[in-house]
């Protein structure tokens, strides 16, 4: 019984140590309709032409690039490859993923940044 305690504090802290970072993924994945892994050279042509990685992404360890896109976008991207849109361990292994937003598009909400630069 005791161990059970202590294990739960354990989570409990590494819960608050987060700091609503796991808030902040989940709310972003709740706005995709589609998550799509892509290599770095694909994710440097993203960055290149505009798009703005989501600040979330950075907080995580190890950091990722997470970046709304088009499906437009997403189709000149040929190394992409379709992962669970869930909060799995296939999610979280990807390095740089690409969210495709229900309709399409997304616009900004939670104080995060402009789907692309001005």
């Amino acid at each position: 019984m005791r161990e059970r305690g202590l294990i739960r504090a354990w989570e409990y802290r590494q819960r608050n140590y987060s700091k609503g970072v796991w808030h902040r993924l989940r709310r972003v994945l709740v706005d995709a309709a589609e998550a799509w892994a892509l290599d770095d050279s694909d994710t440097d042509r993203l960055a290149a032409g505009g798009m703005v990685e989501l600040a979330v992404g950075t907080e995580l360890n190890p950091p990722k690039r997470i970046f709304f896109v088009s499906p437009r976008e997403l189709v000149a991207a040929p190394s992409r490859r379709r992962v669970p849109l869930r909060l799995t361990g296939e999610l979280l292994a990807v390095r740089n993923l690409a969210l495709v937003a229900f309709g399409g598009s997304r616009d900004a909400s939670e104080g995060e940044a402009p789907a692309r630069r001005p």
